[in-house]
């Protein structure tokens, strides 16, 4: 079947890869260096089988370029970087015009990549999906699988979804290599996968510093637990249950998260979460590194930040981390004021919880 990737970063370049590799015709849309490096040396693929070229791929930059040779697409895969959602939806509605979108498959960290969709073209077009795998670039259009840990979560964001579209992408997926399960409900696969993903983000990008550095320490420990909790305690009162996820048993860690003594949770995280990354930086810090003028940490803690302002659960640890980060992007200069300074990010946050008491 044909099947387009929007977006050919680490994530989509990879699906693309594997269903590509399972016999589909794969159009990966990506940025002029990508084609570029396609055109040149293919796509490239390193994983538990070495280091492969793949056949099969397209690459395009624009809509108009991936639609001129076939507008016969099963379904698409969103894979951009979720700032970078409304444009891609905007150019694709004036790409298609008239013409009906396809089922739309996103597999992006952080919540309201759905609705921005579902907007445009109605809420039967979309799947929610999340992945697992943990993917790496080692150039444009090389990837790297760092862990052969090949899961993939996908539900109807609505009732009316095609099940033929839907169970093409299950069993598209499933051939190349994944290992597929269907949840019930989005919003609670979504909240599960942003209260994975948000865990040592946000601080290690605003203080450079490493997952096992971050966890090493007492108070800023602490400081991702409040955090933890503030999440928590919002998709509880929206009524949002998590989903037990691959190996992550989240529905039932978030009962334990609440109320455990904080440090049996520090020496806990320092374990499965410091000590399991190690040094490798987040999806943040890498973003913030790379020089982007934009962050998705709107999409994960100030996530969090909207909906607790809708349900009534005050966020001020995650507004904090969202507001901070935010500006050092608009205000490259800042990030040498905050970088290894774990005691302004402490203080930052004890401002912020006072002045969330006084409201």
């Amino acid at each position: 079947m044909n099947i387009l990737v929007i977006g050919a970063g680490a994530i989509g370049s990879f699906v693309g890869a594997k269903l590509a590799l399972a016999g589909h015709h794969v159009t990966l849309l990506g940025r002029p260096r990508f084609t570029a490096a396609v055109a040149k040396n293919g796509l490239r693929l390193r994983d538990e089988e070495g280091d492969r070229v793949i056949p099969g791929v397209s690459a395009a930059t624009t809509f108009e370029e991936a639609l001129a040779h076939t507008t016969n697409f099963a379904y698409m895969v969103m894979a951009v970087k979720s700032y970078d959602t409304a444009e891609t939806v905007s150019d694709l509605a004036k790409a298609i015009g008239d013409g009906t979108c396809p089922t739309i498959v996103t597999l992006q960290n952080g919540v309201g990549n759905e609705e921005r969709i579902a907007d445009t073209f109605g809420a039967a077009c979309v799947v929610a999906g999340v992945i697992a795998t943990p993917i790496s670039t080692l150039g444009p259009a090389y990837v790297h699988v760092e862990k052969t840990d090949y899961r993939i979560g996908l539900s109807r964001w609505h009732p009316a979804v095609s099940s033929v579209a839907f169970d093409a992408a299950v069993k598209s997926l499933t051939a190349a290599g994944f290992s597929v399960t269907e949840y019930q409900n989005a919003s609670s696969l979504k909240w599960t996968k942003l209260l994975m993903n948000m865990v040592g983000n946000a601080s290690c990008a605003i203080l450079d510093m490493a997952p096992n550095q971050l966890f090493a320490d007492k108070e800023l420990a602490g400081l991702e637990i409040a955090a933890w909790r503030e999440a928590l305690a919002v998709v509880k009162a929206a009524n949002i249950s998590p989903v037990n996820f691959g190996s992550y048993p989240v529905s039932l860690l978030a009962p334990l998260i609440r109320t455990l003594p904080v440090p049996v949770l520090r020496r806990s995280l320092r374990k499965s979460v410091g000590e399991a990354r190690g040094g490798k930086m987040p999806s943040l810090y890498i973003d913030l590194e790379s020089g982007r003028t934009k962050s998705e940490v709107s999409w994960l803690n100030g996530a969090v930040v909207r909906k607790g302002n809708e349900v009534g659960v005050s966020t001020p640890i995650n507004r904090m981390l969202t507001d901070v980060l935010l500006r050092i992007v608009e205000t490259p200069s800042e990030r040498d004021l905050w970088r290894g300074n774990s005691d302004r990010l402490l203080a930052s946050a004890e401002e912020y919880q006072a002045a969330a008491a006084k409201r």
